[in-house]
């Protein structure tokens, strides 16, 4: 006789639809087996779930049927000569497993959807439950996908659609904000940023950097889905909230992107974009990259105290600094870092791992750290130029005809004073000595 290869799910779901009592539980399941008597098999099945959960699992049902078909009682029930095969499919319950943390209390779909201010049925669509936007048209696509040149590939941005933006926002807020981050995470974290990173490496005698490849990419849904579950979500709840965080690159994208020399870097990110990841250009993605890497920052910031050194990462960079035992230890440091981070599901650019000395210039995420974290002598020479011919020649001789050009120098002095807030306050006075008169 075939077996239905879903009467252990129903199952369990039978066993949560009512009270977690023995003799409930028998008649839920008879019923969901459509017998008038209770099989021999059933109450062997519910004593041995029973001592799994003496309470129910009413976050997991899936997880329960999972543990069902895998007891001793349902494999007889299996042998029997009517194997399980569920008639009465009940509706179960869902509620929110132990929440370590503060988030919001979402303990079915209903209370999402409310959260989020969209129906059930939108939650669907959002959440891209039937796997669409892989072959959709672009007017029924999520997100608008752009192909930004790097020197050695490219970079897939993925923008969200207007609402869907506002649902990962109310997502970040509500959600994500409430799960602590590690301390040494830096980047879509607010609080930090690019000095903070920085500033406890400054002034070291040597400085190690390595970069994470596609970072964002490889962090499938599985591990989003990961997370969502340890917060105490239901796996309904969960398994939503991961589809409204995820995405894959629609085909005709990745087809229209120039293949690279690094054919085999170029494959790799292919694959990783073309099953559930976390896209670069969502609100939520910051967050839930942090949350996925925090075991490797735990082990990489164990990793550092071993060779009394620092670690941070500020997204996808990693930064150890240190003195006369890292120096020893350089190669030994690195080796071990390359085998946490793929033990981690990462993968280091190889090409990009360097070691800094005192003795030249200690250059990362764009700033110098030899002292203080700053801009390079010739980056800070360029824009003095720039707002002294402002001042003297008028900000129109510099514009080149770029718009908003008073905004444009604004934002380049504002990156610096978040490095180097005395050099940046100095700045800021030259820029406000200007006349932008008829600026937009």
């Amino acid at each position: 006789m075939t077996h239905d290869p879903n009467a252990a799910r129903g199952v369990a779901m039978a066993l949560l639809a009512g009270p977690w009592d023995a003799q409930d539980m028998r008649r839920s399941v008879t019923f969901a087996l459509g017998r008038d008597r209770q099989p021999r098999w059933v109450h062997r099945l519910i004593m041995q779930v029973l001592e799994v959960y003496p309470s129910p699992p009413a976050d997991g049902s899936r997880e329960l049927g999972e543990v069902v078909q895998s007891l001793p009682a349902w494999l007889a029930g299996e042998q029997s000569s009517r194997p399980p095969r569920v008639v009465h499919w009940p509706t179960a319950t869902t509620a929110m497993g132990q929440a370590p943390w503060p988030v919001a209390d979402l303990p079915h779909l209903g209370a999402l959807a409310r959260l989020l201010d969209v129906d059930v049925g939108e939650l669907a669509w959002f959440a891209d439950t039937r796997g669409l936007e892989r072959q959709a048209a672009m007017p029924l696509r999520h997100y608008r996908w752009t192909v930004l040149p790097k020197r050695n590939g490219v970079r897939l941005v993925a923008a969200p659609k207007p609402r869907l933006k506002e649902i990962q926002r109310r997502l970040l807020r509500h959600v994500l904000a409430p799960v602590p981050l590690h301390p040494l995470a830096h980047g879509g974290v607010p609080g930090r940023s690019v000095r903070t990173a920085l500033a406890p490496h400054a002034g070291a005698p040597v400085v190690i950097r390595a970069d994470l490849e596609a970072f964002f990419s490889s962090i499938s849904a599985g591990r989003v889905y990961g997370v969502l579950r340890t917060a105490g979500y239901p796996e309904a709840v969960a398994y939503t909230i991961t589809g409204l965080c995820t995405t894959v690159v629609p085909r005709t994208v990745w087809q229209a992107v120039a293949v690279p020399r690094d054919f085999a870097r170029h494959r790799r990110l292919g694959q990783l974009l073309a099953v559930p990841h976390l896209p670069q250009g969502a609100p939520t993605s910051p967050a839930l990259a942090n949350l996925v890497a925090f075991s490797l920052d735990r082990r990489l910031a164990g990793l550092a105290r071993a060779f009394d050194a620092r670690y941070t990462r500020y997204v996808d960079d990693l930064t150890f600094s240190g003195g006369a035992r890292l120096r020893a230890g350089t190669s030994a440091l690195i080796g071990t870092v390359a085998e946490i981070v793929r033990d981690e599901g990462f993968r280091l650019v190889d090409a990009k791992t360097v070691v800094l000395g005192s003795a030249g210039r200690q250059q990362l995420l764009g700033a110098v750290i030899n002292d203080h974290p700053t801009l390079s002598r010739h980056e800070r020479d360029a824009l003095r130029a720039l707002l002294h011919n402002c001042a003297t020649l008028g900000w129109r001789s510099q514009s080149r005809g770029r718009e908003r050009f008073a905004e444009h120098v604004l934002g380049r002095i504002g990156h610096i004073t978040g490095l180097d807030p005395v050099l940046g306050a100095k700045l800021r006075m030259f820029y406000d000595a200007i006349d932008w008169s008829d600026e937009a």
